[in-house]
């Protein structure tokens, strides 16, 4: 065989290879993909309802520009009550970049020390979770500790935990995923442990000291620490392709908030607005400047885009168990900022 005839087969070969590999990728995310990018992100969310989505909301800012607002298919899809920007979402796993906000902000005031192991923090917790004693905050909010993350427990999604401290429970006894500092593993555990730190410290909760030091110096009223604390009505609702539920009254424990709230906390956060003297350095070494959340129903995106100096936030209302969903949601996010980027253009 000459060496183009071989190169020849390399490319058949990688041909056809490719062509099955289609038959394993959901064709509506190939779609979402390769159609025309619309002229406006209001017609990139329609789009997005099209593809299955119940609701969605996107929230725009960009510097010197009035911030846009956007939304489109349903807020109650039972109550039939369309979508609308100003809606309070479970943010999920958003809700860690408050907590390292915050984190840095104690570990600036000398209430805690970065460089403190769990075991001195937690004794009680010592002997049920590997390592401790040299789990360090610092490994923790880095999700380099090596505790394994609550919600791969074989019970967590059949058994659902009806507490916090049941939640913690499939964490604990567990083998280490890894040494302390010597990989990386997202671990869910890391922040709830965190959570409860800055409670057994502080002497009271750590949402009221999130909402003391971080949402009423930036006048952030519609953030909020739990779902006790808002009208539910006022709460988009959360999908889960195939069950008959409405999730939005499940208390996750997390923060719900606007788009337009999340978006002012994000830009404040990357422009350093957020702290005081010390802090941005401490908040540097910990943790990242975007995040994205995902809960049973809810699905949220938050970035800052630098080069555009543009924040933009996408919430959509609706999961899945194959997570193709969060696919989608993460082609349709990409297509918005492109078509904002061809606005500047």
């Amino acid at each position: 065989m000459t060496k183009n005839q071989s190169k020849k087969n390399l490319r058949i070969i990688f041909i056809v290879a490719s062509i099955s590999s289609l038959y394993f990728v959901p064709w509506i995310l190939v779609k979402a993909w390769i159609l025309p990018l619309p002229d406006t992100v209001q017609e990139q969310l329609e789009q997005g309802i099209d593809y299955g989505f119940d609701g969605m909301i996107v929230y725009v800012d960009q510097a010197g520009n009035p911030p846009e607002f956007y939304a489109a298919g349903w807020h109650d899809r039972k109550n039939k009550i369309p979508a609308y920007p100003q809606a309070l979402f479970k943010i999920a796993s958003i809700t860690k970049l408050y907590i390292a906000a915050a984190t840095a902000k104690l570990v600036n005031e000398g209430r805690l020390s970065l460089d403190t192991t769990l075991a001195d923090y937690f004794p009680e917790l010592a002997v049920r979770i590997e390592n401790s004693e040299k789990i360090t905050l610092r490994m923790m909010l880095q999700h380099r500790s090596g505790i394994p993350d609550f919600v791969n427990h074989p019970d967590y999604w059949t058994k659902p935990p009806k507490d916090k401290q049941e939640t913690l429970e499939y964490a604990l006894d567990l083998p280490a995923d890894f040494l302390p500092g010597e990989g990386y593993g997202y671990s869910n555990t890391n922040y709830m442990l965190i959570s409860d730190l800055f409670d057994k410290t502080l002497g009271y909760s750590h949402q009221q000291y999130i909402k003391e030091e971080i949402l009423i110096p930036m006048g952030l009223k519609n953030t909020f620490g739990s779902l006790h604390e808002v009208d539910i009505a006022e709460v988009m609702s959360g999908y889960y392709v195939g069950v008959d539920t409405d999730f939005k009254t499940e208390d996750t424990g997390l923060m719900l908030a606007t788009a337009e709230d999340v978006g002012i906390f994000l830009r404040a956060l990357n422009d350093g607005s957020l702290f005081n003297e010390g802090e941005q350095e401490i908040y540097s070494s910990i943790y990242v400047y975007e995040h994205t959340g995902l809960l049973p129903g809810y699905q949220s995106i938050a970035k800052y885009h630098k080069d555009l100096d543009m924040v933009v936030i996408q919430f959509n209302n609706t999961s899945n168990f194959d997570g193709y969903n969060w696919n989608l949601a993460e082609i349709i996010y990409s297509r918005i900022v492109s078509i904002l980027r061809n606005k500047e253009r």
